[in-house]
């Protein structure tokens, strides 16, 4: 009785270590709570290692050791292919690249409202060199005043906005979202469809700019809704809708997607991750490193800020930003040279 029991318990270990490691095969990473459970690929590591001590002291029990040996193997390859799995994504750089004189630098930051100064936001916006920077849930106010500081210090850039409900007086920051661009890129503007939310995210809003003039990127300053239970449609609504702001063309999307490379399985295109466009941390050694919750270590936190872009683009090194300046995300930014 016991024998069988323990062959079933085995058994139903092995699936469960399948889906949690690949949820992909089955369909089911945008399904709770596997979606939920993928996202922290390093506490799903460090689970499969206690499992492996566990089942390792185990043995030291005779009756047990068929038992035992057999969680421990099946352990052993949950954690082993999850290693596998970040060692292809990367487990972070601090470094980038010497700027060039065609490549750009676009910075992603979700500053969480007012939990980050407008004086640190600019300070990291001069200390990165960046030339595009998203940053859902920052208002407009600030986006202005870090304007007026980057100005003073040889380093300006546009502002532009969009906002849910402008109508309701001290609305929530995640309503916001605030876009600076370098003016050595254009002029931008944010499309009609962004502004009046006919075209957007569903719950917190994104912001789709176009160049007016010059020959820069579309940019899509992206925030999609986290996937708590009573969200998931409107979550998976959200990542299709990004993945279709990458079509063919010259495009790059940054900010909080609320998802990893994992949940976007199925949204790709011609080896894209959203639509065309793809992930640079995952393709310059930082895939694997955490920027939500900030309070974690970076391998046990969730990487579900992005920049991603499209074939016109390559990505020559990824840093995130290990100071999160009171805010629960942290910061990446990404340095890309054109392709070819």
């Amino acid at each position: 009785m016991f024998r069988l029991l323990g062959i079933l318990i085995t058994v139903l270990f092995a699936i469960a270590t399948a889906v949690v490691v690949w949820p992909q095969f089955f369909h089911l990473e945008q399904t709770y709570p596997f979606a939920q459970v993928v996202a922290a690929r390093g506490a799903v590591l460090a689970a499969f290692l206690v499992v492996a001590v566990l089942a390792l002291l185990l043995l030291l029990a005779k009756p047990l050791r068929g038992f035992a040996a057999s969680v421990l193997i099946v352990a052993l390859l949950g954690a082993g292919a999850t290693g596998v799995i970040g060692f292809q994504r990367g487990f972070g750089s601090d470094t980038l690249p010497a700027a060039t004189d065609t490549s750009i630098r676009v910075l992603t930051w979700n500053t969480a409202g007012d939990e980050v100064s407008a004086d640190e936001i600019a300070g990291q916006i001069l200390d990165q060199s960046a030339d595009i920077v998203a940053l859902p849930e920052t208002t407009e106010e600030v986006g202005e005043q870090i304007a007026v500081l980057l100005r003073e210090q040889g380093h300006p850039m546009w502002v532009h906005h969009v906002q849910f409900k402008p109508d309701v007086v001290d609305g929530p920051k995640s309503w916001h979202t605030t876009v600076l661009v370098s003016p050595d890129l254009g002029e931008y503007a944010v499309i009609e469809s962004s502004e009046d939310g006919t075209s957007n995210t569903g719950s917190v809003p994104s912001a789709v700019i176009m160049p007016v003039s010059g020959d820069g990127p579309t940019i899509v300053a992206v925030h999609a809704v986290a996937p708590r239970m009573e969200d998931m449609a409107q979550w998976q609504s959200d990542l299709r809708w990004i993945a279709d702001q990458c079509p063919e063309g010259n495009f790059i999307l940054a900010g909080d997607f609320n998802a990893t490379i994992d949940h976007m399985a199925g949204l790709g295109v011609d080896g894209g991750d959203m639509g065309y466009c793809r992930d640079a941390a995952s393709r310059s050694g930082n895939g694997y490193s955490g920027t939500w919750p900030s309070s974690l270590p970076a391998l046990l936190s969730t990487p579900i800020d992005h920049v991603m872009a499209s074939p016109s683009w390559t990505a020559t090194g990824s840093v995130v930003i290990d100071d999160a300046g009171g805010s629960d995300h942290r910061g990446l930014v990404v340095q890309l040279e054109p392709a070819g």
